[in-house]
């Protein structure tokens, strides 16, 4: 269960803080996208003192004590269990995997309050869902950030549910802008968004992984390759952003008659590249309305 962790464990895992400390913002769920969010608010609010005045006390909800004394020493958090965390919450961001969002769902319905602020990272959970399973009615907002987070640099979209309001947005935003980039969208897009962003940095680092290993073949040193490559991304991302330029224009620009470019081009035609990225991106989303129609059956 997520409120296996006492105060008590959570002070052997190297936190500080008495029980029914006043907190900000819970976390619940300290993996990869809990964590995620979370490097990124902490290092948004460097010291103590500005992170209590910009949010209040960050607290973590983590069932796994190894996991929870690993994230209490490198951020400086508390890892406390369910209730504490959600005692004094304003915000509690719900960052497990869909299968588990009935048990933490379960939890939460006996200590979340109809003023608080529920945050869902859950992919492909609805917030009708989330709504149902917690009847004191709280506002919901749905979100879908990316692993980019952990550089500042994520792309989420957030959705209001039935109970949130412009204010509740606002909220989620200010939260969220603090990994990255936030942008409002209908809930009906938010599956196509996990395809799309959610699951987008795979896309990128199964790219470059692939051109690392071409880098190899053609006689490179490993190193020298990873390089060559990932500083070819970086800039590459930096003008798409940048120069406002269609992405056509900017291969266009690399792209000589006659050249290397356009022969590597071809040989991406050829083996249907696009078409599989096309493919790859509506499976995504198809697999994350199928995680919520299964979440919604259960």
């Amino acid at each position: 269960m997520m409120a296996a962790m006492t105060t008590t464990d959570a002070a052997n895992a190297g936190t500080t803080g008495t029980a029914g400390t006043s907190t900000g913002v819970a976390i619940v769920g300290g993996g990869k996208i809990g964590e995620a969010l979370l490097s990124g608010l902490v290092r948004d609010v460097a010291d103590a003192t500005s992170r209590q005045a910009a949010l209040g006390e960050i607290v973590v909800v983590e069932q796994h004590p190894e996991r929870a004394r690993l994230l209490a020493e490198r951020y400086g958090v508390r890892v406390v269990d369910l209730a504490e965390a959600v005692r004094g919450a304003q915000t509690v961001v719900v960052a497990v995997k869909p299968q588990d969002i009935d048990m933490v769902l379960g939890q939460l319905a006996e200590h979340i309050r109809a003023d608080q602020l529920v945050v869902s990272v859950a992919a492909g959970i609805t917030t009708a869902k989330i709504e149902s399973a917690l009847p004191s009615g709280p506002a919901v907002v749905r979100c879908m950030p990316n692993t980019a987070a952990v550089v500042d640099e994520a792309m989420t979209a957030v959705s209001a549910g039935r109970n949130a309001d412009e204010a509740h947005l606002a909220l989620a935003e200010a939260l969220l802008s603090a990994v990255g980039k936030v942008v409002r969208v209908p809930e009906s897009q938010l599956d196509a968004v996990t395809a799309l962003s959610g699951s987008g940095p795979a896309y990128f680092f199964y790219l470059v992984e692939a051109m690392i290993d071409a880098g190899i073949l053609l006689g490179l040193p490993r190193s020298l390759a990873a390089e060559l490559i990932v500083q070819s991304a970086v800039g590459s991302a930096i003008m798409l952003r940048d120069t406002g330029e269609h992405p056509v224009q900017l291969r266009e620009a690399v792209t000589s008659p006659g050249g290397t470019t356009i022969a590597a081009i071809r040989e991406l035609e050829n083996h249907g590249v696009r078409a599989a990225l096309l493919s790859a991106i509506e499976a995504a989303r198809d697999r994350s309305a199928e995680l919520g129609r299964m979440a919604a059956a259960d």
